[in-house]
């Protein structure tokens, strides 16, 4: 799946365009050294989140570490990976495999965490419909006829303007879809370079590397290698990546555009329905879902993953963040716009089983069951669980734009103090310290983080490679959540927050405001104004008095009934 793509691309292919979203990452080439994000500025020369130094701070404070449990909601996880194996979260009152609910949660052999979006019968779902589409259609009898918006009830009038920008966006841009036609010609292009270089090279599965070495003796081979090397040059695509995993990526995009395309004039398809089977308006109905958290879409969530915690100093692949954690495999974003009530489910889950950070690197433009989402935020907050949220990756300004989810409650305005948003930082290697594709906000967005061409690992194989978006950056902040809560653990979610917003770093110069040319303050991009950095953080955490409280989850039989939609 991809999530952002590099105008250079464009202009290879022979376009004019900026970079466009989806739902996931597609892998970049590797410019900048393997874990930039992790380094010092002063001492490796790139604007990293110095953790090596914070490891050191608190080794010379002769501090041990407490297990965290961070909870990852996403598109699921490789649970084979070598570099993730052991420090996955396992249910300890779950007998694996019974097909029993041996500790009575609800969730039959939940033994890595749920999957929110699987049927009983072991199916899941893949791909999904886009929330606008989605609003659009469920309001479009109840609202296309209105003509004096006055007469409905204050209800109706929330929702009727949640129809009308649904409405405008499901039209499309024109622009958009021009462009979007450019880059399905282009994929096609590509298509037949890889059907002749397959045959060229005598193999039907070929890395980058492989078509970059090959000599072409005629027409034919000259023009399918120069389509192919297209992809991995013009997309930043590591030359060791496979030809079918790249392509199935951008398969993905194109599938979900088309999609959004038909949803002007055709109602989506319920994927999620198809197969999860619960009644989605009764909140009530919560115990649906599966097990099988990897299931076939785990390279964003293992992705993500890796950044948290994978195993540090083992000599394979990268190091993670933390040193002393566990990852809770929540599966609840598919590749299309998530459910809310799926959101909303799991993030109660992660609560109820210990976690004390959730990462959730995703979101979309329309949430029309906020409040289910507002409630398991305060829930989590009640039991001082820390929430870390990518900003998203449209280089726009979400002070201004909706984004959700969000801090800020639907009812009141109440906004969660046990939350933080995190924009995408880079380097100045890169040109910029601020990421292209990231959303900004001098209220909504807390602190920037690396989120350019971060490694980590990938499903299949044991392998590791780039990707970047503000997906990465907000499982960067998630790990310094967790480092400092280990060796700090009673210090309490605002506090965490609190160590990692007032350390964040300036550079000390003027940046790019992100999707422009134009020079900013960091101040006018984000609240704190500045970039994490872990060693200043542990160091302000080491001076503070905890303020945890002790909490007690609630269990199955003792979750209060939820209002109705």
């Amino acid at each position: 799946m991809i999530k952002t793509i590099n105008k250079s691309f464009l202009i290879l292919a022979g376009f004019s365009m900026l970079h466009f979203t989806a739902n996931a990452q597609m892998t970049v080439k590797d410019e900048l050294p393997r874990g930039w994000h992790l380094k010092d500025s002063k001492k490796d020369g790139f604007h990293g989140i110095s953790i090596e130094q914070a490891y050191e701070f608190v080794k010379s404070k002769n501090t041990r570490g407490k297990t965290i449990i961070v909870a990852v909601i996403d598109s699921g996880i490789d649970t084979t990976h070598e570099d993730l194996k052991p420090v996955l979260w396992r249910n300890p009152g779950e007998i694996p495999g019974n097909g029993i609910d041996d500790d009575k949660n609800g969730y039959v052999d939940d033994v890595y965490g749920w999957n929110f979006i699987g049927g009983k019968d072991g199916t899941n779902v893949k791909v999904d419909s886009y929330e606008m589409a989605r609003v659009y259609h469920k309001f479009k009898n109840k609202f296309i006829q209105v003509e004096d918006p006055s007469i409905l009830s204050a209800e109706d009038k929330k929702l009727y303007k949640m129809w009308l920008r649904a409405a405008e966006q499901v039209s499309g841009d024109p622009k958009e879809q021009l462009n979007f036609m450019l880059i399905k010609n282009a994929y096609k292009e590509a298509l037949n370079g890889d059907s002749v270089m397959q045959k060229l090279l005598g193999k039907a599965t070929y890395l980058g590397s492989d078509v970059e070495a090959f000599s072409p003796v005629n027409e034919e081979g000259t023009k399918a290698k120069r389509k192919v090397l297209t992809l991995y040059h013009g997309l930043g695509i590591d030359l060791d990546r496979k030809n079918a995993e790249i392509l199935s990526e951008i398969d993905e995009y194109v599938s979900g555009q088309e999609r959004k395309l038909e949803a002007a004039e055709k109602a989506p398809r319920d994927y999620r329905g198809e197969i999860v089977k619960d009644n989605y308006s009764d909140f009530n109905d919560r115990f649906y879902g599966n097990n099988d958290v990897m299931a076939n879409t785990p390279f964003h969530g293992t992705h993500v993953s890796g950044i948290i915690g994978a195993v540090r100093n083992n000599k394979k692949g990268m190091n993670g963040v933390a040193d002393n954690v566990k990852i809770m495999t929540i599966r609840a974003v598919p590749d299309g716009d998530e459910h809310d009530k799926d959101i909303a489910l799991g993030i109660r889950y992660a609560v109820d089983n210990g976690a004390q950070i959730i990462n959730m690197s995703f979101g979309k433009g329309f949430s029309p069951e906020k409040k289910w989402v507002d409630e398991a935020v305060k829930y989590a907050e009640e039991h001082d669980v820390l929430l870390v949220h990518a900003a998203g990756n449209d280089a726009s300004n979400i002070d201004e734009v909706q984004n959700y989810p969000q801090p800020a409650f639907e009812s009141d305005g109440y906004r969660a103090p046990n939350w933080i948003t995190v924009g995408a930082s880079s380097d100045a290697a890169e040109g910029s310290f601020t990421a292209s594709f990231s959303n900004y906000g001098k209220t909504e967005v807390d602190v920037f983080a690396p989120g350019v061409k971060i490694y980590s690992t990938i499903p299949g194989g044991n392998t590791y490679g780039n990707a970047q978006g503000t997906s990465m950056a907000s499982p960067v902040v998630a790990g310094v959540a967790a480092f400092i809560l280990s060796y700090y653990p009673e210090l309490s979610a605002k506090q965490v927050k609190y160590v990692i917003e007032k350390t964040a770093g300036n550079p000390g110069e003027k940046i790019n405001k992100p999707g422009t040319e134009d020079l900013v303050d960091f101040s006018e991009i984000s609240k704190n104004g500045g970039i994490v950095n872990a060693y200043e953080a542990i160091k302000l955490a080491s001076t503070l008095k905890g303020e945890r409280k002790t909490t007690t989850v609630k269990t199955k039989s003792t979750v209060s009934p939820q209002k109705k939609n």
